[in-house]
């Protein structure tokens, strides 16, 4: 057979060229007993062994990657999940296709849920139920992964992602999947090439060798002719000297091509993202998630705790801005002891300034927290998910509040600013609204609610998109809003690394955007190449 191209979705940049590692669920080699108890007793080992793997994985990572492993952590604490599995073991099924049966059908019915939230969450049901099956087949599918390989698979959960050696290299080639899903998220904060959308990957005979992945064009080549391969791989070292120049560069001011300066601040996740880093890189820092802090696993963090991590991630910033949001929970960050369970709609309920409001002795611990950590360096504090005046203004209040008191007492503190992110229509409409010191947009959320089109849905993956001109117009509403105000306007959310919409963002007006460290340097040289 010949060379075979398919075309998908861009879902992470870069270049990428490999062997092929195809992953499958299936698990091979699994001897069943003919006693119902030896099964569910080997479905209860598979399910103790694979909640270990998960635990471990949680250890060695932070931010956002183990907020999502905390969910599937969860899943296998509770031991209902295996219920209707134990129930069909006992009728003579084995443990293997007593679980998958059971498990499949909870995938369906999150696949099929009226709630956001549980649709997006049916691929960690997929990852719980490989994970098992592998432990009761005795499979590890991510050993057979070498470094440089191109993962490709119907789709890949977040465990797979986060147990591979990307250090190499390597690239992910997907059948279905979304641009905005955890994974894709994931592969850009690693700098992993990745393609989703490719449709059916079914294969006449022997499955590829080599494959070529163009995570820039949604481009993936298959089994590529030789002078294809020369090509690709003569586009590669340019890519690397492009990439070697702009990260030289990296260190210097981002200027658009007609002079004008355009801000870049990263977005940090935890303090372990700014190992090895130079402050020189940036601008300051234009999001710090504190989600880390609230992980399940860890229980809730006192004001001390809280007040180290943000007095760190100061004195490191040299003086540069440091805008920290506030506790971001609810919708697909649920948090023990903090959300609310069993919610029929957890994205438009409880979540971000409302679960604060809801939740004070939380909020005003973190408030005291970020007024102490305020006296080492220039920190501006941001509240998530804001929709109207009053939620600005009673956390203001409270502010203020917890500042007095402070001060009252003798603590060293300082008052920080405080902004609103803007990730809501009706903020984004109606900025001019609020007193905020800042507006700083979300762009993964506000391009959420305006198309109505969830991230990690690949059927509605094409919608989902902030190039969308309705997206773009409440982009261009808050930056005229900060103008009339005179407050700065920023971007953090996902759009921001995206180069592709680098020059539509700046002609909304905005001077100001932030993206993770790794993606600093493709931004300046982008944002370089911008005319007037």
């Amino acid at each position: 057979m010949g060379e075979i191209q398919l075309i998908g979705r861009a879902a992470s940049p870069g270049l990428a060229i490999g062997p092929v590692a195809m992953l499958t669920a299936a698990v091979a080699g699994r001897i069943a007993s003919e006693d119902p108890a030896q099964e569910a007793a080997a479905l209860r080992a598979a399910i103790e062994g694979a909640r270990g793997e998960v635990a471990g994985l949680i250890k060695t990572i932070q931010g956002e990657a183990a907020e999502i492993l905390e969910f599937q952590a969860a899943m296998l604490e509770d031991e209902a999940l295996a219920d209707a599995a134990y129930e069909v073991i006992s009728t003579g099924i084995s443990a293997d296709h007593a679980w998958r049966q059971a498990l499949d059908a909870e995938i369906a019915g999150y696949r099929t849920a009226e709630d956001e939230y549980f649709r997006a969450r049916a691929v960690d049901i997929v990852d719980i139920r490989d994970r098992v099956l592998a432990h009761l087949g005795g499979v590890d599918t991510v050993a057979g992964i070498a470094g440089g390989s191109i993962v490709a698979a119907d789709d890949l959960t977040p465990s797979v992602f986060l147990a591979t050696d990307w250090s190499q290299g390597g690239a992910i080639a997907l059948a279905s999947g979304s641009p905005s899903s955890h994974v894709a998220m994931l592969a850009r904060a690693r700098g992993a090439p990745m393609v989703v959308g490719l449709g059916p990957l079914s294969w006449k005979g022997q499955p590829p060798a080599l494959a070529l992945v163009d995570g820039d064009a949604g481009r993936v080549i298959f089994d590529p002719e030789p002078e294809t391969v020369r090509l690709f791989e003569r586009r590669m070292t340019a890519a690397r000297t492009a990439l070697a120049a702009a990260e030289a560069a990296s260190l210097a001011p981002a200027f658009v091509a007609d002079g004008r300066r355009i801000a870049v601040l990263l977005n940090v996740a935890a303090p372990e993202d700014l190992a090895n880093l130079d402050p020189a890189i940036c601008d300051g820092i234009g999001l710090v998630r504190t989600e880390f802090l609230f992980e399940t696993s860890h229980g809730l963090p006192d004001e001390e705790t809280q007040y180290r991590v943000y007095r760190d991630i100061l004195v490191w910033a040299q003086g540069k801005p440091v805008t920290i949001r506030t506790l971001d929970a609810g919708g697909d960050k649920p948090i023990a002891g903090v959300t609310v369970d069993g919610e029929s709609n957890p994205f438009l309920g409880l979540r971000g300034i409302r679960l604060s409001l809801a939740r004070p002795e939380v909020f005003r611990v973190q408030l005291r927290a970020l007024c102490r950590a305020a006296v080492h360096g220039t920190l501006k504090v941001m509240l998530p998910m804001v929709a109207v005046p009053s939620e600005f203004d009673r956390a203001n209040e409270m502010l203020g509040a917890e500042f007095a008191a402070l001060h009252a007492k003798g603590i060293a503190c300082v008052r920080p600013p405080l902004g609103i992110m803007v990730e809501i229509p009706a903020a984004a409409l109606r900025a001019v609204d609020f007193a905020a010191a800042f507006y700083s947009i979300g762009s993964n959320d506000l391009t959420q609610y305006t198309m109505a089109a969830a991230r990690d849905i690949g059927a509605v993956a094409d919608l989902n998109d902030t190039g969308n001109p309705a997206v773009l117009a409440l982009i261009e509403a808050t930056v005229e809003a900060g103008l009339k105000r005179g407050v700065e306007v920023s971007l953090c959310g996902d759009a921001a690394a995206d180069t592709n919409l680098t020059r539509a963002l700046l002609a909304t007006g905005l001077t100001t955007l932030s993206v993770s460290p790794i993606a600093v340097a493709r931004l300046k040289a982008a944002i370089a190449k911008v005319d007037a």
